[in-house]
C-alpha cells in the first residue's frame, strides 16, 4: 500500500447537507464522533458512534470490524478540526468515502439545532 499524506484536503460535508442525509438515509451512513466524553456529555447527535481521539490506541485496530471502508463516512467534533484528522487517518487505511462535518457539533447546534447546547 502507498504510504499517504496526512495533509491532503478532505471532502467536507456542511451541517445543512448532515441534517438532510440524517433525515433522509441514516442506514446508508457511518456517523463517527471524535470529541471526549465530558464533551458528548454537553451535547451529543443521535447515531453517531463515539470514538475519543484520546482512545486512538483502544478502538484505531478494529476500525475494519466496526466499520465498512466503502460506505459514506462523515466525521465530527467539536469545530472540524480533530474530525479532519481523523477523516485523513481513516483515508490512509483504504477508507474511500469519507467528509468531515463542516464547523462540527458547534456548527449544528448554531444552524440546525439550536437546542443543542453550545460550550
Amino acid at each position: 500500500m502507498v504510504a499517504q499524506s496526512f495533509n491532503q484536503p478532505v471532502p467536507e460535508i456542511s451541517v445543512e447537507q448532515l441534517a438532510k442525509q440524517i433525515s433522509e438515509s441514516p442506514e446508508e451512513l457511518q456517523l463517527i464522533d471524535v470529541r471526549e466524553p465530558q464533551e458528548i456529555e454537553i451535547a451529543y447527535l443521535e447515531g453517531f458512534e463515539v470514538l475519543p481521539l484520546s482512545e486512538f490506541a483502544e478502538w484505531s485496530d478494529k476500525i475494519h470490524t466496526r466499520f465498512d471502508p466503502n460506505a459514506e463516512t462523515l466525521v465530527m467534533c467539536h469545530h472540524g478540526i480533530r474530525s479532519g484528522q481523523m477523516c485523513q487517518w481513516l483515508v490512509s487505511q483504504g477508507f474511500t468515502n469519507v467528509k468531515n462535518i463542516a464547523g462540527g457539533i458547534d456548527a449544528y447546534s448554531a444552524i440546525v439545532d439550536p437546542s443543542i447546547p453550545r460550550y
